[in-house]
């Protein structure tokens, strides 16, 4: 095994750039394999095209005619870009997409044959992805339905269809459809309270910008972890001399592979219309990120899950393995998803950017407030084992829920709160640099914090905390759901002041100034990281919740079963469905890491530094018959057998515990105990102790690729 890690190094010392010609102006070959608005528009007739329109914008249903006349158009479309066959293309509760092809073949039309009927809903199995409960092994049947308001694309030669995935019985068993219906909540919401300021307002929706973090290391290192092939982190590693503490690859010159790399996954991103536009290297080394421009949030989730899969695509390709893991090396910065959101009228308002009027205080204080009344189920729907080594390390933010404002808009809240009145200086300042040839900067009216986990940005709000490999979806669904649910009370409060004869600004100024007030405690703008917010989040009664089974007993909480039925997102057994899913998803993770630790320092490890004592016994034999002196020998000898037999020890009492574990009935019980009684008890002990190991055996012994080699060899 040492010698396979050395012969990876020799190999990766050796390639050679694979060279990626980018073909033309971008402008040539974006969304060439979407089937986006404007394609339909060339290909429907004006009627069919106004029905999906409508569709799309208002969520009316299509009908039976209209899906055929869809299905003709994208059939024809796809045949003539040399497509075989189509998939309904689907987010179950696995966490990644799934998918199942089929050829373009009908009964009733032969061969090419494409119906409305295939294309509105297909039968893939219903009981072999997560359900907790809702099907059963005997209970197969599940429906994929298509969703119009996201297009569909083509990859290698096969149409795909994004579609909501349902039970036989109607239950939803995946991402999008709470999305959806989160979406639906925070639209008749939203539309309700812009009624107040502009009667044209008909629609709102949400918009999203989700940040896309990453690790590339050479798949012939990774090949040799096993670790990252089946967790995407490692559970040993000893620190390099050098990490992370010059802060010399943020921003820095992108290397050749790596940006060749970069380049070929672009123009993947852009010929099925995702609209990536920044790349660069993130702080850690072999971290990078890429980000796209805006869009509606059901198309932005949907597109961030299928530029994750073109990224393992192309990374394969480069000779890279990728990891979305949230902590894939320790000590070092983790991934995130900065989901960047606001909300959007139809008349082109976004209600989020800062404008010295009502309009804008009101959905600025409403979010504020949201945040502030469920920042326990905020927290809860960005939980996951991989978050949890993440979260408030290395500009992570924590797991206590807290808003960043930013100066200016600080100062005008707490002049609200003082005086009663609202005024936004709208001016542009300008930073002054006292070098004539530099022209004027303008500059913003916030500044950035990256420890908080929910920043005002400008015109939007940056939530942090939201995990690099997760499905956004379930965090954005309960921001949505969240601010709907707000916005309602908020509605209700205001309608009962002017019944009772307030005029309306004065009733919403009302509400907004009492909202300002008892949401208080929520905002901070200082050092998330810092031992005095902890303290002082206490005291504000603001919840520190690092574990992921803990946090996701918020989801059940009466306060929020009433609240996600009463939006129509999920009912009653839908959600504990998902609690149990999420439970049973925590414990199977740190239960595979635990055997994979057993494992490793059993086969791998312990092997490796019992062959390095031999060669020093033999060395020490040596001395003695010369005469020499041999201390320093003997008590490294000593260290490093103490160490194999600490290892050992702890692997043993590791295995008891995990067996405990897995012998827990219930599932929320079982991940409880995985938490506490397996990770946090055994897994950083016998790390400190593999990983003394790794810095004492000599460097041809060691058999898994090292940090300095994984992280800096590309």
């Amino acid at each position: 095994m040492a010698n396979l890690r050395l012969r990876a190094i020799e190999e990766i010392a050796n390639r050679k750039v694979v060279r990626y010609g980018v073909p033309g102006k971008a402008s040539e070959y974006y969304g060439e394999n979407c089937f986006s608005l404007d394609k339909m528009k060339a290909t429907l007739a004006p009627a069919v095209f106004k029905k999906v329109k409508q569709a799309i914008e208002t969520g009316s249903k299509l009908d039976l005619e209209t899906a055929e006349a869809i299905a003709s158009a994208v059939k024809s479309w796809a045949v003539n870009k040399g497509v075989t066959h189509y998939t309904h293309w689907f987010q179950p509760l696995t966490g990644l997409s799934a998918e199942k092809h089929d050829a373009f073949f009908s009964y009733l039309s032969g061969i090419e044959g494409f119906s409305g009927k295939q294309l509105i809903q297909q039968e893939p199995d219903g009981s072999s992805f997560p359900s907790g409960g809702i099907r059963r092994t005997n209970e197969a049947r599940g429906y994929t339905i298509y969703d119009p308001s996201s297009p569909i694309f083509i990859m290698d030669t096969t149409l795909y269809i994004p579609t909501a995935f349902v039970s036989y019985t109607g239950e939803t068993l995946d991402y999008k459809t709470p999305l959806l219906k989160s979406l639906n909540a925070l639209n008749k919401a939203a539309v309700a309270v812009c009624k107040y300021f502009d009667d044209k307002v008909n629609y709102v929706y949400a918009t999203l910008g989700p940040e896309q973090e990453y690790f590339l290391i050479d798949k012939a290192f990774a090949a040799l972890r096993p670790d990252l092939v089946l967790t995407g982190r490692t559970v040993y590693g000893a620190a390099p001399a050098k990490g992370q503490q010059l802060e010399d690859q943020y921003f820095g010159s992108i290397p050749g592979r790596v940006l060749e790399f970069m380049k070929e996954l672009e123009v993947e991103c852009l010929k099925v219309g995702i609209p990536v536009t920044t790349r660069h290297n993130e702080v850690a080394p072999s971290q990078y990120e890429i980000a796209p421009l805006f869009e509606e949030i059901n198309v932005a989730v949907d597109h961030n899950l299928l530029m994750m899969e073109i990224m393992r695509k192309v990374a394969d390709r480069h000779n890279f393995f990728i990891s979305h893991h949230e902590k894939p090396f320790a000590k070092v910065n983790g991934s995130g998803k900065h989901n960047n959101w606001s909300i959007t009228t139809n008349t082109g308002r976004n209600l989020l950017e800062p404008q010295n009027d009502l309009y804008f205080l009101t959905f600025l204080v409403n979010v504020i407030k949201a945040v502030h009344e469920n920042a326990d189920l905020l927290r809860a729907s960005i939980a996951s084992a991989a978050n949890d080594y993440r979260l408030g390390a290395n500009e992570a933010p924590p797991a206590i829920m807290s808003i960043f404002l930013g100066e200016t808009l600080t100062k005008v809240l707490d002049e609200f709160e003082a005086t009663g009145k609202f005024k936004l200086d709208e001016k542009k300042n300008y930073m002054q640099f006292g070098i004539s040839r530099l022209p004027d900067a303008p500059k913003d009216n916030t500044d950035r914090n990256r420890t908080s986990p929910f920043a005002f940005t400008g015109n939007k709000f940056e939530y942090r905390a939201v995990g690099g490999s997760a499905n956004c979806g379930t965090a954005m669904m309960v921001l949505n759901m969240i601010v709907a649910d707000q916005l309602t009370k908020f509605k209700a409060e205001v309608d009962a002041l002017i019944k009772s004869g307030k005029k309306k600004n004065d009733a919403i100024l009302e509400v907004c100034l009492e909202y300002v007030k008892s949401s208080k405690a929520i905002r901070f703008d200082g050092d998330g990281y810092s031992e005095e917010w902890k303290k002082e989040a206490a005291r504000r009664g603001l919840k520190n919740i690092p574990d992921t089974p803990d946090a996701l007993d918020f989801f059940i909480e009466k306060k929020y079963e009433e609240m996600f039925e009463r939006h129509g997102v999920f009912n009653k057994r839908e959600l504990h469905a998902r609690y149990e899913i999420w439970q049973e998803t925590y414990a199977k993770k740190v239960d595979i890491e635990t055997k994979l630790m057993e494992e490793l320092a059993m086969t791998s490890i312990i092997p490796a530094a019992m062959a390095y004592l031999n060669e020093l016994c033999t060395t020490m034999e040596g001395l003695k018959a010369a005469g020499a002196d041999k201390k320093e020998i003997a008590d490294l000898i000593k260290e490093i057998a103490h160490l194999v037999g600490e290892v050992k020890e702890r692997v043993e009492a590791m295995r008891a515990d995990r067996l405990k574990a897995e012998a827990k009935e219930g599932t929320a019980e079982r991940a409880k105990a995985f938490c506490h009684e397996v990770k946090h008890k055994h897994h950083e002990k016998l790390r400190e102790a593999v990983d003394k190991l790794e810095t004492l055996v000599a460097d041809e012994f060691w058999p898994l690729p090292k940090y300095r080699e994984m992280l800096f060899m590309r």
